[in-house]
């Protein structure tokens, strides 16, 4: 690691607590904002704006004429509410509970690095802090704005810190590293009638339990054996009284796959065996998606670049059903997307994303900078 990331491990860790004592939800960052709103101007970067109230964006001239490459961190926290401990949230109820204090601050001790550098790079850096990445997709808003063609984006650069890949190792894959995500909303409209008389009835709840267990079929019947999707129903309310045939049932569940193509064909087929299943048990069936965020989808040329610049640090991670906005970033432009290790149980960091008890050694914030100093020099900007 270059000495001089090294001796910013102090300032990081500060930086990061502060930020961590300060958690707001998505596209209501204000504090969160204004925060590294100051840092970027005291760092001297070249020019800073806000990007949908609570986004930030730093650009950072280059000197030559090549495209700007974009460095995203997400800046929105979560409910949870957080025990006590030196530098916990200041706010009832919010914890940066998924890592996104450590992204910010990784991001603005690149910035640090980058202003401290006597040459320019070879090209526009841009520095995107993003609002809203747990809903309802800040990503995807930014977009929208047209920031990629302002600022002629040729690539998108992002990290997450995750604890399931061990302190020290770099962890990703070319292709689909993370899942499309959607919520479904199914409600099963049947006719009350008294429990005794059954017949005079058509029951919600009878036939809301045979489409549970049909809906299942499509991943085992629709979907090939060489593709993977993920269906799963949390939530089942709906009837009055014991001795009483419901009449409405609503079911609400999550559905992920790999692929677009897998998503849609699980998408459809929920629709058909909604309402032929329904129908067999005299009901009716209507079907609500939440289409939310896409296939995470790794350019393969920038994870032959992390590989290189990592060396045996890197690691090769399987597919995970979790999802991530940055899918938006690389559906608009190819991107780069990575597992910054944080599990080391030696010092009790092993807990889950979004647990109450999450955190990570703060030593990692200096390995995050690293890793986007060399991939830049890598790419040739540097």
């Amino acid at each position: 690691m270059e000495k001089r990331i090294q001796e910013m491990e102090q300032e990081l860790k500060q930086i990061r607590r502060e930020l961590h004592r300060i958690p707001e939800l998505g596209l209501a960052e204000h504090k969160t904002a204004a925060y590294i709103e100051k840092k970027l101007k005291e760092l001297g970067v070249d020019h800073v704006e806000r990007c949908l109230e609570t986004g930030v964006i730093g650009l950072i001239r280059g000197q030559g004429t090549e495209g700007s490459i974009a460095f995203r961190a997400d800046m929105d926290a979560l409910t949870v509410q957080e025990p006590p401990h030196p530098y916990a949230s200041c706010h009832e109820g919010l914890m940066h509970a998924c890592g996104h204090d450590g992204h910010m601050t990784i991001l603005l001790g690149f910035a640090k690095y980058l202003m401290a550098q006597k040459v320019r790079p070879r090209g526009d850096i841009l520095l995107i802090f993003q609002p809203a990445e747990e809903g309802p997709g800040g990503a995807r808003l930014m977009i929208e704005t047209g920031i990629l063609e302002k600022y002629n984006i040729t690539k998108v650069i992002g990290c997450h810190i995750f604890p399931e890949v061990p302190q020290g190792k770099i962890a990703c894959r070319a292709g689909g590293m993370m899942a499309r995500s959607g919520e479904v909303s199914v409600v099963i409209h049947g006719k009350s009638a008294h429990g005794a008389q059954p017949q005079l009835g058509a029951d919600a709840v009878l036939a809301a339990g045979a489409v549970i267990s049909g809906l299942h079929t499509i991943l085992s019947r629709n979907i090939s054996p060489l593709d993977s999707g993920l269906l799963s129903f949390g939530s089942i309310h709906g009837g009055e009284a014991c001795n009483v045939v419901a009449k409405e049932v609503h079911l609400e569940g999550t559905m992920r796959a790999f692929s677009d193509e897998v998503y849609e064909a699980m998408a459809a087929r929920v629709k058909e065996a909604v309402a032929f299943i329904a129908k067999g048990y005299g009901c009716r069936g209507s079907v609500e998606f939440r289409h939310m965020y896409r296939v995470v989808k790794n350019d393969p040329a920038l994870v032959r670049a992390l590989e290189e610049v990592c060396g045996e640090d890197y690691i090769t991670t399987p597919p995970y059903m979790l999802a991530e906005d940055f899918s938006f970033f690389q559906q608009a432009r190819p991107g780069l997307f990575f597992f910054l290790g944080a599990g080391n149980p030696e010092k009790g960091f092993t807990h889950s994303l979004h647990s109450a008890e999450f955190d990570f050694d703060e030593a990692i914030l200096c390995s995050g900078v690293e890793v986007y100093a060399r991939l830049l020099r890598q790419l040739g900007l540097l």
